[in-house]
C-alpha cells in the first residue's frame, strides 16, 4: 500500500514509517522545507498548497502533524495549537477531492474532545464532544475532514491517549520524577488517564487504515481503563522507585494553567471502535502497557 504521511518526523511519524517501511509499503514524508530524498514531497499547509498529481495512487493518507500541546497556551500559542492542526487536515482533505480514486484519509485527533473532566463516565465514540479549548479544537480538526469524506473518502480521527515509549517526549516527561525518587500521583489519583503502548497505537493506525468498516472518530487507549494512582503505581514498580510524593491540583494548576486539566481532569475512555472491529491489544492493562514502554 502507498501512505502519505504528514507529521512524518514528529515522534510518532517516525514510529509509523519505520514499521510500514519494514513490512514493505511505500511511505511518502510531507515535508515543508526542499525535499532532500526520494521519498519526500514538498507542501505548505499554512497555504493549502500540496499538489494532487504528486499524491496519484495513494491508498491512505495520515495526519499526524500539530503542534506541542504541553506548553504555556497563550493566546498565540492557542492559535498555532488550532491551525497547526486544522489546515494540515484541510489541506490533506482537499487535496483527496481531486483523486480520481478516494484514499483513506486518517487523522490524529484527541481524548480531550470529550471535555475537562468527565469522572466516572464510560466515553465511546458516540460520545458527545464536551467544553473547553482542546475540545473546540476537536471540533474543527474533525471538522475539516468533511470534504474528503463527502467526495468519497473512508475519514477516521484518532482520538488517542497519552502514548507510552521510552522515547516519547510526554511519557519521558511523566518518568522523569519517578527515576528521581520523586514520583507520585498527580492530584487525587481517582481520575482516568488514558494511554496507550507505541506498539498498539502503530497497530491500530494500521487497522483502522486497513479495515473498510471503520470511519469516524476512533478511540485508541487501554481496554481496561486506569487511574492516574494506577498509572503511578505501574511506573514506579517498574522502575523500583516510591510514588510517596503526590503533586498537589493547585501546584499542577498554578505551574501549567489550563493545561493541568489534561493531567487532573477524568476520561474513562474507550476503544469500542477498535475492539467491535476485531482488533485485540497487545499491551491491554496499565502494567504491561508501562512494562513494554520501559523494554
Amino acid at each position: 500500500m502507498k501512505y502519505v504521511l504528514a507529521g512524518a518526523s514528529g515522534f510518532l511519524g517516525r514510529a509509523l514509517a519505520r514499521d510500514l517501511v519494514a513490512d514493505g509499503h511505500q511511505v511518502l514524508r510531507l515535508v515543508r522545507r526542499t525535499p532532500a530524498a526520494p521519498d519526500e514531497l514538498r507542501w505548505d499547509p499554512a497555504r493549502g498548497d500540496l499538489d494532487p498529481a504528486a499524491l496519484d495512487e495513494t491508498d491512505v493518507l495520515v495526519n499526524l502533524a500539530g503542534a506541542n500541546i504541553g506548553r504555556p497556551w497563550t493566546p498565540t500559542y492557542r492559535l498555532k495549537i488550532r491551525e497547526s492542526r486544522v489546515r494540515t487536515t484541510a489541506t490533506l482533505a482537499a487535496a483527496a477531492t481531486q483523486l480520481d480514486r478516494p484514499p483513506v484519509l486518517i487523522t490524529q485527533s484527541g481524548i480531550g474532545g470529550y471535555g475537562t473532566d468527565l469522572g466516572d463516565r464510560i466515553l465511546t465514540e458516540d460520545s458527545d464532544l464536551g467544553d473547553g479549548f482542546l475540545a473546540d479544537v476537536v471540533r474543527l480538526w474533525e471538522g475539516a475532514l468533511e470534504p474528503a469524506r463527502t467526495a468519497g473518502s473512508r475519514v477516521a480521527a484518532l482520538r488517542t491517549g497519552v502514548v507510552l515509549d521510552r522515547k516519547a517526549p510526554a511519557f519521558q516527561l511523566l518518568s522523569i520524577p519517578f527515576r528521581l525518587g520523586l514520583g507520585g500521583r498527580l492530584g487525587p489519583g481517582t481520575q482516568y488517564f488514558p494511554v496507550v503502548s507505541l506498539t498498539d497505537w502503530i497497530r491500530a493506525v494500521r487497522h483502522v487504515a486497513e479495515t473498510d468498516t471503520i470511519s469516524g472518530p476512533v478511540n485508541i487507549a487501554l481496554p481496561t481503563p486506569a487511574t492516574n494512582t494506577e498509572f503511578t503505581e505501574a511506573l514506579a514498580t517498574a522502575l523500583h522507585r516510591p510514588s510517596a510524593l503526590p503533586v498537589p491540583s493547585t501546584l499542577l494548576k498554578l505551574a501549567l494553567g489550563e493545561f493541568a486539566w489534561e493531567l487532573l481532569g477524568s476520561k474513562r475512555a474507550l476503544p469500542t471502535r477498535l475492539q467491535s472491529t476485531g482488533f485485540t491489544f497487545h499491551h491491554p492493562h496499565i502494567t504491561t502497557a508501562v512494562s513494554a514502554a520501559l523494554a
